[in-house]
Parts: structure tokens; C-alpha cells; sequence
């Protein structure tokens, strides 16, 4: 191994608001050495995703903070270049929670392998990694969408909504698409197959969607909030289900937004209605992991779905991508590259 230092991204501060240049620091530390039952992990590409930004705070979540000074949080794959573990070599192309850094020491017990063979390694931290396992089961098991219906799907040219709207069509399911600038939308219903998508940019978001799904909504899959959210609300069917995976649109926001209070109309709706609005976590549906990579493999085998990578390089952009992430700026899904790719 030529490499003797490891460059990594750590959180020197707790952004309040947009983050900052200031809050992370790009620094030089040692490559780790594995233990027993762990593999030292060459990262090639980590993923950038909007939770990101909630783990950035320092308060009540489903998972820990990233501590100040701490590499930052992310999903990676690389080549295993050293292994004290049963199973793994080196060469092995793995999977895990490796962060924002060029290596990474990582429990056998907490990657898995990757097929370069079957698609690009990078897919694995997209449409064949947790975005798209977020998709597959948010959809799929709370949305239940029937053939017929109309699925909404917001963020819609995104890592997660672009794979929703096109499980929607091949479920049988009408799919409008809510995205930003008119580009995205031209590629949602071009290239994605959605029989239609309105920008969020529009003043008249909420007719355009009554003019976009004639027949209103029966499944909205919930990723920005704000405006959008409130747009869907007027436009929804009876016992419509709304699946909550993000609402990217507040992540930046300091405090709660000016009146009125609207949640009096939330819930009379809900009851009115009797909407199904669930919040879920990917990992509440581990246990359908392979029935997604068995499905969505074989859509993109025949076809049927796909997809779209916005790959930025070179490790010391990571903090800007991230940036432009939180703002609609990336096209796809978001993937840092940061080391050489011989898988291909």
C-alpha cells in the first residue's frame, strides 16, 4: 500500500442553520490498522445524503451525532487492502459505514460484499444501496400502491424519489413527479417514464397538481415538506398514505416557520380524510434487503428502472457538494469519488 496518510473530513463545529465552510475541517490522519474481525477499507466512493445534516446536531435522534472533531457520517465502497477477518481478502469489494475519509477500518460483521460484475460498485451506495431500499420498502409497504392509483413522489428527480415513481409505474400506478428546476422535471417524465412532474418553483403549485393528477392523490411520498407538503394536502383522495422518509425543505431551519398554525388542518384532515401518514427509518425494514436487491437488480437488468449518478471528485469537494446538496444543486444521486476504481 503506497499510501501512508489518510485525509478526512471532520466536524469542527455544529452548523446553526445552512453549514458553513467553518464547520468541517478537511485534515491528514494515520491509516488504521484492522483488528480481529475487521478489514482496512480503500474507500473509492461515499455517499452524500440529506440526513447528513441531522446528524450534525447535537440532540434526540434515531442515531448519534457525529461528536465535534469526528469523521464525518456516510455510507462507502472500496477494496479491502488489509483483512484480520473470516470471509473477506484483499481485493474484496465491500460496502459499509466508512464516513467522509480516504480509509477505513470497519466489523466484518458491518459490511458486506460488493459484485462489480453485476453493476457499477457506485450503485451500491444508490439505486442498489440504502436509497433504493428506501424507496422499495417505503413504497412498497406503506404506500401500497395499486394499479390505477396516483402516486405523488416529491424530490422527484432525486436518489430516492427517482426509483419511486418508476416502482409506482411498474406497479401499475400513475406517477407525477414534484421537482425544481424544468430541467429535472424534462428528465422525469423523459427519461424516468412519470406520466408527469410540476416544478415546486411554480406559484400555483397546488392547481398544478389538481391539473397534473385529475383523479387527486392516493399516495404521496413524503421527501421535502414545506410548500409541497401543503400543496399535496389539497389534492389528496380518501385514505390516501403518505410514507415520511425526509422533509429536506426545514433541515436548515433555526426555528419553527411564521403563522398561522396549520396543524389544526392537519388534523382535521387526516380524520376527514383518514389519511395514513407514517414516518419510518430504512433500517425498520431490514429484513426485506433482499427481496429489494433481487427486484430492483432485475428492473434495471430489463429495463424497466433507471437511474442516475451526480459523482463529484476529489475528497476536499465533499463539503461543497454537500452544500449544494441541501439546496437542490446535484442532479442524481450524490457520490463522492475519492480513490481509484479498478473494479471496472
Amino acid at each position: 500500500m503506497s499510501d501512508t496518510i489518510n485525509k478526512q473530513v471532520v466536524l469542527a463545529a455544529r452548523p446553526h442553520g445552512a453549514p458553513k465552510d467553518t464547520d468541517f475541517e478537511v485534515k491528514e490522519g494515520p491509516i488504521g490498522d484492522p483488528g480481529d474481525g475487521e478489514v482496512l477499507v480503500r474507500t473509492i466512493y461515499f455517499s452524500l445524503d440529506p440526513y447528513m445534516r441531522g446528524r450534525m446536531n447535537d440532540g434526540p435522534s434515531y442515531a448519534a451525532p457525529v461528536p465535534i472533531g469526528g469523521v464525518m457520517e456516510a455510507g462507502s465502497v472500496g477494496e479491502v487492502v488489509a483483512s484480520n477477518a473470516d470471509g473477506y481478502k484483499v481485493g474484496d469489494y465491500v460496502t459499509g459505514r466508512g464516513g467522509w475519509q480516504q480509509y477505513a477500518v470497519m466489523k466484518a460483521a458491518e459490511i458486506r460484499k460488493v459484485d462489480p460484475g453485476l453493476a457499477p460498485i457506485s450503485t451500491s451506495l444508490g439505486v442498489l444501496g440504502m436509497p433504493g431500499h428506501t424507496a422499495y420498502s417505503g413504497l412498497l409497504t406503506i404506500g401500497d400502491p395499486k394499479p390505477g392509483e396516483t402516486v405523488v413522489v416529491s424530490a422527484a428527480s432525486g436518489a430516492v424519489g427517482g426509483i419511486v415513481g418508476q416502482i409506482a409505474k411498474i406497479k401499475g400506478a400513475r406517477a407525477v413527479g414534484v421537482a425544481g428546476v424544468q430541467e429535472k422535471c424534462d428528465y422525469v417524465t423523459g427519461e424516468l417514464g412519470f406520466d408527469a412532474c410540476v416544478t415546486h418553483h411554480s406559484d400555483t403549485l397546488a392547481a398544478d397538481l389538481k391539473a397534473a393528477c385529475p383523479k387527486g392523490i392516493d399516495v404521496y411520498f413524503e421527501n421535502v415538506g414545506g410548500k409541497v407538503f401543503e400543496a399535496v394536502l389539497q389534492n389528496v383522495n380518501p385514505f390516501c398514505r403518505i410514507p415520511v422518509c425526509g422533509a429536506i425543505s426545514m433541515y436548515n431551519a433555526t426555528s419553527l416557520p411564521d403563522g398561522p398554525n396549520k396543524l389544526p388542518m392537519l388534523t382535521g384532515l387526516s380524520i376527514g380524510m383518514r389519511l395514513r401518514m407514517q414516518g419510518f427509518i430504512v433500517t425498520d425494514y431490514q429484513d426485506q434487503f433482499d427481496d429489494f436487491q433481487r427486484d430492483v437488480s432485475g428492473w434495471i437488468c430489463d429495463g424497466s428502472l433507471k437511474y442516475k449518478e451526480d459523482i463529484v471528485e476529489g475528497i476536499e469537494n465533499s463539503v461543497g457538494a454537500f452544500q449544494g446538496l441541501l439546496e437542490g444543486k446535484n442532479f442524481g444521486k450524490l457520490v463522492m469519488h475519492v480513490g481509484d476504481d479498478n473494479s471496472k
